[in-house]
């Protein structure tokens, strides 16, 4: 047995350890309570992640039965709807035919044209909590700066905006490793709310469309690429979903790594030109998103163990991210790493889309921090929120003078 416990609080505050022991047991590991295979090694999830004979779902081929699955309960069905229509749980060529229409608004010019709103906005934010004397970095930054520029992009209101978090923390929980059914009620809530609000906005755009990426969506369908509406809706909760989430726990996972790696803080203050390193630095150091899930459509092997058709792989992002056999003393913060092929943004044909604007934005706020608030110090010890999969801080209290 090893120390793998995603449930256990002590595993949640440092997980880091328990993969040690993990890759030490060998390079995939039978995991009972959740029914998957734990694949651990840097190599072998960068090149699952490729594999055509694993699916972020298996219904384009399988029925549940086939496949020898239980069919999710009925209860559970908006956020199954939801969930299965995004680009994400798609596999070809339903996958393609979507991320092809939303590629177009994530070209490197396109998201290069979204800087000066970033940088303008990561300033305004962080003038705002240095005029305060510091807060919750979680929510007077990190949160509002992702959650305002991809609900731009979108063309959602400012007015509209507050349930915006919410309803994606709460779909979220479902992505947890077998979730309660108190926070599948709570994500099925959501996914009715935030799809009812989605396809009262699209009627609206239908009627005016603006500049946006819903009046983009609504155009491409009426030139022929077809949409439904229900994939129209998925997609835009997706964008929205993972258009932040994991910006927001890199923020405050970052910093917090920085305030207990004093020297490593002292050495970007002291060259501001290192944020860019720093960044992906951070993401493999304490990786927001921890396990990606894939399903095995065509038996596969991994050192001499038989995966077979049905079962259920978990891809240890955060595992891989520290691997020794790729990154040199991996569990060392080194801001100047220079080669550092982490998976935060997965890999193969769902390498996350807006990976190249995530970077601009936590760089964006980095470098607001660092310029406006060269003082920043942590101001209370921080709670790790209760989740595995999407990693994370309750809040991180600070002091900006």
């Amino acid at each position: 047995m090893t120390a793998f416990d995603p449930w256990d609080p002590a595993f949640l505050a440092d997980p880091y350890p328990a993969y040690a022991e993990l890759r030490a047991h060998g390079r995939v590991q039978y995991f009972e309570p959740t029914n998957q295979w734990l694949v651990p090694h840097h190599a072998d999830v960068s090149a699952l992640l490729r594999d055509r004979r694993l699916g972020r779902t298996y219904q384009h081929r399988f029925t549940h039965e086939d496949f020898g699955r239980t069919a999710p309960p009925a209860e559970h069905e908006p956020f199954h709807t939801l969930n299965d229509h995004g680009m994400l749980d798609l596999e070809p060529p339903d996958h393609t035919r979507i991320r092809r229409l939303v590629s177009k608004a994530f070209t490197p010019r396109t998201v290069e044209q979204l800087r000066p709103y970033v940088t303008k906005l990561a300033g305004e934010l962080v003038d705002r909590l240095v005029a305060e004397g510091g807060g919750d970095l979680l929510t007077d930054v990190a949160e509002p700066l992702p959650v305002a520029v991809i609900a731009e992009m979108l063309g959602i209101p400012e007015a509209d905006r507050a349930p915006l978090r919410p309803w994606s923390a709460d779909i979220c929980g479902m992505y947890e490793l077998n979730p309660p059914e108190d926070v599948a009620a709570r994500a099925v809530r959501a996914s009715v709310e935030f799809s009812d609000y989605l396809r009262d906005l699209i009627a609206e755009r239908r009627k005016n469309p603006g500049d946006d990426l819903i009046s983009g969506l609504i155009a491409a369908h009426d030139e022929g690429d077809r949409l439904t509406e229900q994939e129209m809706i998925s997609t835009c909760v997706l964008l929205l979903n993972a258009g932040h989430e994991a910006t927001v726990n890199a923020t405050v996972n970052g910093w917090y790594a920085l305030f207990r790696n004093p020297d490593q803080l002292a050495e970007l203050r002291a060259d501001h030109s290192l944020v860019p390193r720093a960044v992906e630095e951070l993401m493999r150091y304490d990786t927001p998103l921890q396990l990606f899930e894939r399903w095995v459509l065509d038996e596969i092997e991994i050192d001499g163990t038989t995966i077979p058709r049905g079962a259920e792989i978990a891809l240890l992002f955060g595992s891989a991210n520290h691997d020794p056999a790729t990154f040199p003393d991996p569990e060392r913060l080194d801001l100047t790493r220079a080669d550092n092929p982490h998976i935060s943004f997965s890999a193969g044909i769902h390498y996350c889309i807006g990976a190249p604007l995530a970077r601009i934005e936590l760089a964006a706020s980095m470098t607001a921090l660092l310029d406006k608030a060269p003082t920043l110090t942590l101001a209370a010890e921080p709670r790790r929120k209760p989740n595995f999969v999407i990693r994370g801080l309750e809040g991180l209290r600070v002091h900006t003078a």
